[in-house]
């Protein structure tokens, strides 16, 4: 089954549609989003056309490197005419001519601990180059709104002076490792947003994503939540790679993705945004536990290989403030329990 297929995921999708948001911002208008296969991406498409269903008539632009993975993914908007694919690696210039693009959704990034240490220029590239490639086509063409995707990544490591992280705060993060590269390039890319605006006038906004989980997620994800997850989904025991005293904000997709509209429907120009809901911070194995508990399996301990370890985040302590997000009416939907056994419900009928 596809994940489209799902009765599940759609109740998911409708969940989104059925927020109270301006929507008509949109209505007969077009936009170009980048990571449209990703966990966020996906699902963010997947909303508009439903909303296209239902009279939005809102072009998506959809750009990523693989034609093949996109196909597969959005074989039901194969004959619609607001969903276009566009093969393009956003690290090369853009040359291809869309008319005109009244969004842009920078969404593409490498992930996962996997990535990171596999492929480190890559991971900096696409939030350095990529993004001011995408700033570039977006000043020459008025785009209305430039939407930067960010992270918790971007506040480095808590150095104990906050129990949670609003959007003025910086830890520290040692430059010179190649787990840096992530949050030093994200960081890097909002400054770029910030020097658009100041420059050109450009309206940016950038929404910071919590550790974002969900029936979206890729299988070949290595971040921890994801494995206990896809453990979860097969019925086995889940690994845990360290104590798991880890204390981290977690966002389910529905909610990410509803975080999502509302920085780019309700946000104030220049701001950056928490997506992130307090009630969702647990400890890493309390994560795993719920996954256990889901899939009546245990929580086993084992010790990552040397490439898996170098990608791993060494913060051990990373909440958001979401308070900033929630002045603009965002609410999340799921709860930290309720949105893992959904996921797992999903996944087994996707998968399985």
């Amino acid at each position: 089954m596809n994940l489209t297929d799902s009765k599940l995921y759609q109740s998911d999708v409708n969940a989104i549609c059925s927020i109270d948001l301006p929507w008509n911002k949109l209505s007969g208008k077009s936009l170009l989003i980048t990571g449209a296969a990703g966990m966020i991406g996906s699902c963010f498409i997947d909303v508009i056309m439903k909303k296209n269903r239902e009279s939005l008539n809102c072009k998506v632009y959809a750009l990523g490197r693989s034609a093949e993975k996109a196909k597969k993914r959005f074989a039901y908007c194969a004959h619609s005419g607001n969903f276009e694919f566009l093969q393009h690696d956003i690290n090369k210039p853009i040359e291809f001519e869309l008319g005109s693009v009244n969004y842009i959704l920078h969404l593409a990034s490498n992930t996962h601990p996997v990535a990171y240490s596999g492929d480190p220029i890559g991971t900096i590239t696409t939030n350095i180059i990529g993004t001011n490639n995408l700033l570039k086509y977006a000043v020459k063409h008025k785009t209305e709104r430039f939407v930067f995707a960010s992270s918790v990544e971007i506040y480095g490591e808590n150095c104990g002076d906050a129990e949670k992280f609003d959007e003025s705060y910086f830890g520290y993060i040692d430059c010179n490792t190649l787990r840096a590269g992530y949050p030093e390039s994200k960081r890097c890319g909002e400054a770029l947003c910030q020097a658009y605006k100041k420059q050109f006038g450009l309206d940016v906004v950038i929404p910071r994503f919590a550790r974002v989980y969900g029936p979206t997620m890729l299988m070949s994800d290595t971040k921890a939540s994801s494995q206990f997850i896809l453990k979860a989904v097969a019925g086995e025991d889940i690994v845990l790679k360290s104590a798991g005293e880890q204390y981290y904000s977690y966002t389910h997709v529905v909610d990410a993705v509803s975080g999502l509209f509302t920085v780019l429907l309700k946000g104030e120009s220049g701001e950056a945004y928490n997506i992130a809901d307090g009630k969702s911070d647990i400890r890493l194995k309390d994560f795993a536990r719920l996954c256990s508990e889901t899939a009546g399996t245990k929580v086993v301990f084992d010790i990552p290989d040397e490439s898996e370890a170098a990608g791993y985040s060494k913060a051990t302590k990373a909440r958001l403030d979401g308070r900033k997000l929630e002045s603009l009416g965002w609410q999340p939907i799921y709860a930290i329990g309720q949105g893992i056994e959904k996921t797992v419900a999903i996944l087994r009928e996707v998968v399985y």
